[in-house]
């Protein structure tokens, strides 16, 4: 029993990390090549990413205009040649659907529903970049889902649900759903009022409705998966004291709850800072940039964020202005962070692709019940070592165990003990 529940978790790790992944442990490329225009496998279900934040991430590039557009940009400039075709007309993905909806009078508003494709939009955002990478490296459909709207913090406007009250220099800030006359709120939606968390509600509910009638938006498609999230925001936090002191513990919680409330806990999480912010600079822009980076799994700071939550700095990719002034309407600040954000994501696939290929390698029963038998004398090895009180030893062998196969009933046991045992 304990050997076929070994082989089910190296198993299911594969799927997982393998889904639509066309090439195990192939580079992420730096220069994309331009799409093939061939239509995605629809046998496949659709690989679906959803957009969240304030104006940066809406999008306010310009496309036509001189300097700073993104046609100066690609033509004159050479950038992005995977945009343009060989006659120099706007390319169309047809393996990656670009969908973006927003709150409004009246309910949900739609504006975009169409293949990723400059050629139906008026300005851009950091989709192109983030929307090429994934569809080059993803074998499946793939549905690039933007639903935010502009001056929007986390905060407040975009708090979480799970987020409780606080004191804050003899003020109380409201939790979820809470209102400035009561805090606490009672877990409902507060009628005619805008509480905490609203546009959190708006823009997830919106997600999900367009998911619901996911055929509407990706012709043909039968099923899909919430693969992962991209965040950019973090400007109106900035004007806000309390805001930008407690916007790493928002964010900790934002990338929590979204996987809770879209059923995907392995759901990939990319967050880029602001393009103006320099990390270390201190002041609330400071505070907000270094948050944004401390959420990176790499980090150590949050495990269970190694290896599916990256943090993009992006003030090396800024041309100039601010997220408040929308970079000036420079395209190239879009696609520059778009692509870089696009880059975080794919080389998180690539990595856990990788990961499952190595935890694969015993197929066979021989193999499998060698492994299980290992696994567990090492297990048994580290409790003995707990009780006697050698931690040391202990802490070293459970660390291997969970590091090295975490997706074993072994290695996650040695997991949690490790977490005991180092007392986090």
């Amino acid at each position: 029993m304990r050997n076929r529940q070994l082989k089910g978790f190296v198993f299911a790790a594969i799927c997982v990390a393998l889904i639509g992944w066309p090439a195990v442990g192939a580079e992420v490329p730096t220069q994309l090549p331009k799409p093939d225009d061939k239509p995605a496998d629809m046998s496949k279900p659709v690989q679906v990413y959803i957009l969240l934040g304030q104006s940066n991430m809406l999008g306010m590039g310009k496309i036509a205009g001189g300097k700073g557009s993104l046609e100066n940009a690609v033509k004159a400039k050479k950038k992005y040649p995977y945009l343009v075709d060989e006659a120099g007309n706007w390319t169309e993905r047809k393996d990656v659907r670009n969908v973006r909806v927003m709150v409004g009078k009246g309910g949900m508003r739609v504006f975009n529903n169409e293949w990723m494709t400059i050629k139906k939009t008026k300005t851009i955002g950091p989709e192109f970049g983030i929307g090429h990478y994934v569809g080059h490296v993803t074998d499946a459909p793939v549905m690039i889902l933007k639903s935010c709207i502009g001056n929007r913090s986390l905060g407040w406007d975009l708090l979480p649900p799970g987020s409780e009250p606080y004191e804050y220099r003899g003020k109380m800030i409201p939790g979820y759903r809470g209102t400035p006359d009561n805090p606490k709120g009672n877990g409902e939606k507060v009628a005619n009022v805008w509480y905490a968390g609203k546009q959190y509600d708006d823009d997830t509910e919106n997600a999900k409705k367009v998911l619901s009638e996911l055929d509407k938006y990706y012709p043909g498609a039968k099923k899909f998966e919430v693969a992962g999230f991209f965040f950019w925001q973090g400007a109106k936090d900035c004007g806000s004291a309390e805001n930008s002191d407690r916007y790493e513990k928002n964010l900790v919680q934002f990338i929590k709850q979204l996987r809770k409330d879209f059923n995907a806990p392995n759901a990939n999480f990319v967050v880029a800072t602001l393009g103006e912010g320099k990390k270390g600079s201190g002041g609330n822009k400071g505070k907000v940039t270094d948050a944004q980076l401390a959420v990176d799994g790499n980090n150590g700071k949050y495990k269970e964020f190694k290896g599916n939550v990256a943090s993009v700095y992006s003030n090396p990719f800024c041309h100039g202005g601010s997220a408040n002034g929308h970079y000036g309407g420079n395209a190239e600040t879009y696609m520059d962070i778009g692509e870089a954000m696009g880059r975080a994501m794919a080389n998180l696939l690539r990595n856990q692709a990788k990961a499952a290929a190595a935890a694969a390698r015993p197929v066979d029963d021989k193999k499998a019940k060698i492994l299980e038998q290992n696994l567990t004398r090492r297990l048994t090895l580290a409790k003995n070592y707990l009780k006697s009180g050698s931690k040391t030893n202990a802490r070293r062998i459970l660390s291997d165990l969970a590091k090295k196969w975490p997706d074993t009933p072994q290695g996650q046991e040695a997991a949690q003990l490790l977490e005991a045992a180092t007392g986090k």
